[in-house]
Parts: structure tokens; C-alpha cells; sequence
């Protein structure tokens, strides 16, 4: 491989500005980094430090306080094992209950002296002399590592969609993950921009406060009713004087989670009974048959991210609401125009589109062994060795990795085996003082054919356009299984694999 000029100047490490090598530099302050922090911290790994871009921990759940934001999975499925939260209001908890629950882990844990705020990180390189990390901040700072977790996460980099006239429209524009609690929407024209999981927790919301919403939608997709619920007292008080109770639910909802992969993953009867409910639940709340007809998916289910939600559909038949299904020409100072030559008027647009998924690049430049450039090697899709590790990149360590991703379970139970899969790797680094701890590409190349081989197979390659695929239509997202078999590969670090280097 070859790496420019420019690169490789990039890549030299400045070591004068660095005053400690800390055992571990983990980057951002979400669920992963602080997860991460805790795990290490019990093994025994105690010099850290963890660079945070923004001014509080929670990475997404901080970003994401939209009206109605909250996640899809049950919270005592999307928390972490060893800290449970008996505290739950409901079986669907919002967003500000979820970044509460982030904020306690850090007093809990103690982990506050560890984080530097403000300290985007712009360039991590690999300096073999000194066998260490380097991470250059926005701020002007260096930071030197043994170790090195990328806890940055997938869905932190927000994105305004590249659409003709983004430029030229007048009125107000909102990203999903960048509210502006500021506007009024009482009284306005609001245009919503996307059909996601995002955009169906906001769009009742938009409906209940502005004065006409206007959906527009490219793919319907497939909607399940959600079984939330607020939790009773009673269920509360049995989970602080039994915690054994909480746990068991918690492989009640494992285990049924885990069930729905066979329908959501794979084409089986499974999925004909999924689609079956999801069609009962349109039918149920849509009586019109022209626009159940429009909000009736073409594609498998699971194909893309199902959604959950028990309110969408009626906010589109309120007096208030209009589905627009026309594909957007152009934005234009005024509002939207769609393809059939209607100007929809807006006072404000709401972008419910999405993030910068790092499918074939990363955040900022990493550089490893020689120089080499990880956003260049992963131009034509991400790999890695079990979602956590890449050749040529010695002691660095992924959370949410490349082909980590579930399509129906909690992304925190992948998350929780990764962690404890890294933990083992920054151990043998610190305590065996190993000069890198590096992936053979040998063992990365057959890794990532067979996951490629079970790919082909499933819902997510069956032909629909996804955000888990790149243009061409390479998945370097999901993980083709079960959580249990992830969590099962993940259970130890094979040294046979790696290259030990004292």
C-alpha cells in the first residue's frame, strides 16, 4: 500500500507535547467509553484517560433530545448487566431517563477525573519507536497511550442530507440530532424529511404542536406495535430488594429478542409472521385503503430497521398532517418541490435523516504501522477481526466495530462482549509490557469471508437500500447471528490469532 506524502507527514507524532503515556486513551464519553472505563477499571487497568468532543458524557442520548426521542429497545434490556437500574419508569424509557441513567454510571463509578471535555480528537497515529498512541485534539493538544479504545460510536456524527436547494431554503432548518428547543413550532408549516426510526417518534409530536405537518416519505417501512408501559411501584420496589428479579426479566426480554432473529435476519415462516403482525397493526389504525397502501413496505422485513411505535400512524391522519410520498426534486427558498412540480411551503424543515456511519472511512484520520491510512483500507467497506481489531493498527481496539450490528437485539449486549474482549487485549498489552499487540491480516481476511459468506443469505442483502450497505452494497454493519453466537466468539481473545511483539 501506498501512503502520500502529505499522510505520512501527518502521521509523525509530536512527541514534545506529550507530558504521560496513559495504559489506556478512550475516545467519548457515551455507553461505550464509559462501559469501558468501568470494565477496565475492574481488571485492574487504572491509568486512563477518556476525551470527550462535548461539554457532557452520553454521546448520542445527549445529541438526541428531539420531542418523543427514546429507544426502541426495553431499557432493562438496553443497560448494562452489571449495572442495573431498578429505577425504570417505563418498559420503553425516554431519552433524558436514558442519559440520566449514562450520567449515574459516572458518579457511581467514579469515573469524572478521568474524562477531558472539549478534547475532539482530529488524528490518532501509531508511533512504533515509542510503542505508543498519539491523539492530536481540536484543542491543540497531544495525548500519548499504550492502549487505545474507539468508543466514538456509529451514530455521532449528524448529517443534513445532500439534496438539490439545501442551500437556498429560507425558513428554519432542524437536524434530528441537533434540536433547537428554542423554536415555536405553534402555528407553523413544518415539513418532516424522512420515515425512520427517528422521524416516527417525532412526527406525533410535530403533529400535537405546530400548525400543519407535512410528511415526506421515500420507503415505507415495516411497523410493529411497541408494548410500553410505565412501570408500577410495586415492580420497582421488588427490583431494589431483588435484583435477581431484574435479572430475570432481563432474560425474559433476551431471550425473546433473540427469537425474532430468526424472522428478521433470515427469510423464514418467522418473517411471514412478523410481516403478518405488522400488517394487522397498519390495518388496525390506517382505515383508509389508498394510504395503507402507501405505508405498506416492498421489501422483506428486516431488510431495513423495523420500527416500533403505536402513535405514528395516527399522527398522519390527524386534520393537521399530510403524507407527501412524491420523491423531492429540490428544496427551494420557500420549502420543498417535489418531482410532479408542487412547491410545498415550510416554515421550518426537519431533517430526520440520519448520521455519518463510518461504512468506509473513520471519523478522523488513524494512521498505523508504516504510515498506513485505515480510511483508505476501508474505502471499499470497514473489516475488522471480530468487529474489535484491524491489521497494521498494533493496541487499538474498536467498540460497534464493523459488522458488530444487531438487527434484533440490544445493541449493548454486543456492546458488553466487546468490552470484555477488549479488556482481555489491553491486559495482555499492559501486564505481559508487550511492544503491540497486532492482528494477523491472515486471520482478519478468513474472518471477515465467512462473515461476508452468511451475509449473502440474509434479509439486510436481499436488494433493499439500507444504511447498513455502502453504495455498492457491501454490508460491513450487521452481524449475521445471533447475540448469543457474537457473544459466544467474543468470550476469549484466541492469542493465536495475533502477533505478540515484546
Amino acid at each position: 500500500m501506498t501512503t502520500s506524502p502529505q499522510a505520512r507527514r501527518s502521521a509523525r507524532p509530536q512527541d514534545s507535547a506529550v507530558l504521560h503515556t496513559y495504559e489506556t486513551l478512550i475516545v467519548g464519553a457515551g455507553f461505550a467509553g464509559l462501559g469501558s472505563a468501568i470494565r477496565l477499571r475492574r481488571a485492574g487497568i487504572r491509568d486512563i484517560v477518556i476525551l470527550e468532543r462535548g461539554n457532557a458524557v452520553g454521546g448520542t442520548w445527549r445529541d438526541n433530545q428531539y420531542p418523543g426521542a427514546a429507544c426502541d429497545i426495553p431499557s432493562n434490556l438496553y443497560s448494562y448487566s452489571f449495572a442495573p437500574n431498578p429505577e425504570w419508569s417505563r418498559a420503553y424509557s425516554g431519552s433524558r431517563e436514558i442519559l440520566s441513567y449514562i450520567g449515574s454510571l459516572v458518579r457511581q463509578y467514579e469515573l469524572a477525573p478521568l474524562i477531558r471535555f472539549g478534547q475532539e480528537v482530529i488524528e490518532l497515529a501509531f508511533d512504533k519507536a515509542s510503542r505508543r498512541w498519539l491523539a492530536k485534539t481540536a484543542a491543540g493538544q497531544t495525548y500519548g497511550a499504550r492502549t487505545v479504545v474507539m468508543a466514538q460510536g456509529p451514530l455521532s456524527n449528524a448529517r443534513f442530507p445532500d439534496m438539490p436547494g439545501i442551500g437556498c431554503f429560507e425558513g428554519h432548518k432542524i437536524h434530528s440530532a441537533r434540536w433547537d428547543h428554542g423554536y415555536d413550532f405553534a402555528g407553523k408549516r413544518v415539513a418532516v424529511i424522512g420515515t425512520g426510526a427517528s422521524a416516527i417518534q417525532i412526527i406525533p409530536e410535530m403533529v400535537k404542536q405546530a400548525g400543519f405537518v407535512k410528511v415526506f416519505q421515500r420507503t415505507p417501512g415495516w411497523v410493529l406495535p411497541r408494548p410500553d408501559y410505565g412501570t408500577p411501584d410495586w415492580m420497582r420496589a421488588l427490583f431494589r430488594r431483588a435484583p435477581a428479579a431484574q435479572s430475570a426479566l432481563r432474560q425474559v426480554l433476551y431471550g425473546a429478542h433473540e427469537s425474532m432473529a430468526t424472522g428478521l435476519i433470515w427469510r423464514t415462516p418467522a418473517s411471514g409472521l412478523l410481516e403478518q403482525v405488522a400488517r394487522l397493526h397498519l390495518r388496525s389504525q390506517v382505515q383508509d385503503d389508498w394510504m395503507r397502501r402507501q405505508l405498506t413496505p416492498d421489501h422483506r422485513i428486516g431488510c431495513k430497521r423495523v420500527l416500533v411505535s403505536n402513535d405514528y400512524y395516527p399522527s398522519l391522519q390527524q386534520p393537521n398532517a399530510k403524507l407527501i410520498t412524491w420523491p423531492i426534486a429540490t428544496l427551494s427558498p420557500r420549502g420543498i418541490r417535489t418531482v410532479e412540480g408542487v412547491e410545498h411551503q415550510a416554515d421550518c424543515i426537519v431533517f430526520a435523516t440520519g448520521f455519518d456511519v463510518s461504512k468506509t472511512g473513520t471519523p478522523f484520520p488513524v494512521h498505523g504501522l508504516g504510515g498506513r491510512l485505515l480510511s483508505e483500507e476501508w474505502q471499499r467497506g470497514a473489516q475488522a477481526y471480530r468487529s474489535v481489531s484491524v491489521a497494521g493498527y498494533p493496541n487499538l481496539f474498536f467498540t460497534f466495530g464493523p459488522n458488530s450490528g444487531p438487527g434484533h437485539n440490544s445493541a449493548l449486549v454486543y456492546l458488553e462482549s466487546q468490552i470484555d474482549y477488549i479488556v482481555q487485549g489491553v491486559r495482555l498489552v499492559i501486564e505481559r509490557d508487550l511492544k503491540w499487540l497486532d492482528v494477523h491480516e491472515g486471520a482478519q481476511q478468513r474472518y471477515n469471508a465467512a462473515i461476508q459468506r452468511r451475509l449473502a443469505g440474509t434479509n439486510w442483502n436481499s436488494g433493499c437500500k439500507s444504511w447498513y450497505l455502502t453504495g455498492d452494497g457491501f454490508n460491513g454493519t450487521m452481524y449475521p447471528g445471533f447475540a448469543t453466537q457474537y457473544r459466544l466468539q467474543m468470550r476469549r481473545l484466541p492469542q493465536r490469532d495475533y502477533s505478540l511483539v515484546r
